[in-house]
């Protein structure tokens, strides 16, 4: 079992939470962690570049003049990429497809993320968290007790528009719920921060939760 600090919305340590490795896969794979992250930014890409080479330009295929005896330099037809109004050499023709992992594996991979920050002691757990009406200052006051300020995630349990709403104008700070985790995001942010509901759910069983982008 594994230990993470529990902080009350000042700053405050009251506790502490456990957690079994074995739920978050046991062991960090860099190499899982690695391809996720790729996966991730790949799927960032719109792969819409489109060129056209030597064969989609319009113009003759005749010989310009005769391979010797001019003084010029060798030439071929006008569509040859070195001329100007000719084809693009190494063209975007055809779209890429999108790079894809597997489910087990992206769940796997975000396990394994949040057991990498773990171990590195930048998971914080939040208790008491309550907010009414969106407010930016004060939820990012919290953040600077939390020692998060500098960026983080910040996980809930379930989706809140006003928690949502505070954070979303605070610098490298991302809110997400639990469902919606993903390894990079995880990796991005210098600290996770769970609300003790989050982390309870988490504890509970990881591999229940399913969300679109793992």
């Amino acid at each position: 079992m594994v230990a993470v600090p529990v902080y009350d919305t000042k700053g405050n340590q009251t506790g502490e939470m456990e957690i079994d490795p074995a739920l978050l896969g046991g062991e960090v794979r860099p190499a899982l962690l690695k391809q996720a992250v790729v996966t991730f930014e790949d799927h960032q890409r719109q792969f819409s570049a489109r060129t056209k080479g030597r064969a989609d330009v319009e113009g003759s295929t005749r010989k310009l003049y005769r391979q010797k005896g001019t003084g010029n330099a060798r030439a071929g037809n006008v569509r040859t990429p070195v001329r100007r109004g000719g084809g693009r050499a190494f063209s975007q023709r055809i779209p890429r497809a999108h790079k894809s992992l597997p489910k087990k594996m992206r769940r796997l991979a975000r396990n394994n993320a949040i057991l990498a920050k773990i171990e590195s002691k930048q998971v914080v757990i939040l208790d008491g968290l309550s907010i009414n009406e969106p407010k930016t200052k004060p939820f990012a006051a919290m953040l600077k007790a939390l020692g998060a300020a500098n960026g983080c995630l910040f996980a809930l349990h379930a989706r809140d528009e006003n928690v949502y709403r505070s954070g979303r104008n605070i610098p490298r700070t991302m809110v997400r719920a639990l469902e919606d985790l993903n390894a990079y995001e995880v990796l991005l942010g210098r600290k996770v921060v769970f609300t003790r509901e989050a982390f309870q759910r988490l504890c509970d069983d990881p591999t229940r939760l399913h969300g679109d982008s793992e």
